[in-house]
């Protein structure tokens, strides 16, 4: 047969959290007032969750509050003319002194009540410790659970948020590789155009020349109705063009082609230079037709292991941050070289600048100063995060109306694939 408990317990309730008033009590309250109100250069007050004062005077012109927790939950609040930083310093304070007088009061309950228990009470309190273990266990469990579950819905959430910013920066390369190919494409459907008609003169003269009635005066007078003299001049210059547009055409194509190094693997070896100028070439037709886009590029640049196509990313949306910075007009600069050891690319600009204010924040995610539609604030989280994975180092200096200076740097150890 299970004990039975008793009418009145002889130890503390395990399975609640206690309040303010049972946490104050034992406390020398008046020194802990003033030792309050010292750290707070004010006068101070607590108030329980029923907006009872239990500590200090109340007075209704201190606005500021911050609240106290328990083990679970809000048990009360601090109340003082303070600034927001000094109050939760005290609120941490007393909280540290509440949870050392709980296990006080628990741990002075039980030896004293425990005395005069028997064996069957002890029994009953134990089972009630259990109990209150258990559901402090479950509790952690569960909340272990759901904060799983929610990183993971975070981490899916970020993951599409980064392609939409990547697809929408795809979407401006490709209306810019668009624009370039219809021009040289415009010009050489012009010219065939024009080739076509030439050969319908050429066919003309043909059966004409083929007639069993022909006659010299009739060949030269069809000769200079369709002005063949001219037509094979016009037809030279018209195979030059179309070869040179399709020169073109296949150029833009190479230089995309290297962009996004879809015939290599994630990682190998690379020349930054080269990398820098295949994106200049692909970027370069997003640009205002009043900015120029400058390269300074040191020569004899090593080649290093890295992920090209990854690192075409970040140039590329540096240099589309930058043009969105100048304008209509203005200068970009893209500069290599040396420096200590390691591979230092430039980035600079002639654009509004950052403002201070702004600039401990541009590598943080969803960060942003653009209007709405025009970016989610992922760009430079994702370059910052391509760099580190290389082991470089990404750096922004910046002044409003003075442009802006991008500097990466890149180890050179990698240079032999280590």
């Amino acid at each position: 047969m299970s004990p039975t408990p008793p009418e009145q317990p002889l130890l503390l309730d395990f399975d609640r959290d206690l309040g303010l008033r049972e946490l104050l009590s034992g406390i020398n309250q008046r020194r802990l007032l003033e030792t309050l109100e010292g750290v707070l250069q004010a006068p101070a007050y607590l108030l329980d969750n029923q907006g009872n004062c239990l500590l200090g005077e109340a007075d209704d012109k201190y606005a500021d509050k911050t609240p106290i927790y328990g083990e679970l939950e809000v048990i009360g609040q601090l109340c003082a003319d303070a600034p927001a930083d000094q109050l939760k310093v005290a609120a941490r304070v007393i909280q540290l002194l509440l949870f050392a007088n709980s296990r006080y009061l628990m741990a002075s309950d039980i030896h004293l009540q425990t005395q005069r228990a028997d064996y069957e009470e002890l029994q009953h309190k134990h089972a009630a410790l259990e109990k209150s273990e258990m559901r402090y266990k479950c509790l952690a469990e569960s909340l272990e659970q759901r904060v799983q579950q929610q990183v993971k819905t975070i981490q899916a959430t970020q993951l599409k948020l980064y392609e939409s910013e990547k697809l929408a920066s795809v979407g401006r390369l490709a209306a810019g590789m668009a624009h370039e190919i219809n021009n040289p494409l415009g010009f050489i459907l012009s010219n065939l155009s024009t080739a076509q008609s030439y050969l319908d003169s050429l066919t003309a003269i043909d059966r004409l020349m083929k007639s069993p009635r022909v006659t010299v005066s009739m060949l030269q007078k069809g000769w200079l109705e369709e002005s063949l003299d001219t037509m094979v001049e016009d037809l030279q210059d018209i195979f030059k063009e179309s070869i040179d547009g399709v020169e073109r055409i296949a150029a833009i194509i190479k230089d995309l082609k290297g962009f996004s190094r879809i015939d290599e693997a994630a990682s190998s070896r690379a020349n930054i230079n080269e990398i820098i100028r295949q994106t200049c070439n692909i970027t370069a037709p997003q640009l205002a037709e009043g900015v120029s886009l400058l390269q300074k590029l040191a020569p004899n640049i090593p080649s290093i292991y890295c992920d090209a196509a990854s690192l075409g990313q970040v140039f590329h949306h540096l240099l589309l941050n930058a043009a969105d910075a100048v304008g209509e007009q203005g200068k970009i600069l893209f500069k290599s070289s040396i420096r200590e050891g390691k591979l230092a690319i430039e980035i600079k600009d002639t654009g509004v600048g950052i403002a201070e204010s702004v600039l401990p924040h541009v590598f943080d995610a969803f960060y942003t100063t653009k209007d709405v539609g025009k970016g989610m604030g992922l760009g430079l989280t994702v370059c910052h995060h391509i760099i580190s994975i290389h082991r470089g180092e990404i750096s922004i200096k910046s002044k409003p109306g003075l442009g802006t200076l991008v500097l990466i740097l890149l180890p050179l150890t990698n240079v032999t694939g280590n």
